[in-house]
C-alpha cells in the first residue's frame, strides 16, 4: 500500500461551474465571508477541471 493517499478526482468543469452559480443565486450575488472561501477554492478547482490558471484576487 502506498504512503501517499490517492488525489482527489477532479470534477468536470462544467459541474464546479453549475455549483459557483448555484453559490451567486443563492447569495443573491452578494458573497459573504465564508461563501467568499468557498468561491475561492470552487474556482481554482474550476481552473483546475478545465487547464486553465487563476490570478488570486488582490
Amino acid at each position: 500500500m502506498s504512503p501517499y493517499p490517492n488525489p482527489s478526482p477532479v470534477r468536470p468543469a462544467s459541474v464546479v461551474n453549475e455549483e459557483i452559480r448555484t453559490l451567486w443565486q443563492r447569495s443573491g450575488g452578494l458573497l459573504s465571508p465564508d461563501e467568499e472561501t468557498e468561491y475561492q477554492r470552487l474556482l481554482v478547482e474550476w481552473a483546475a477541471a478545465a487547464g486553465t490558471s487563476v490570478r488570486p484576487a488582490a
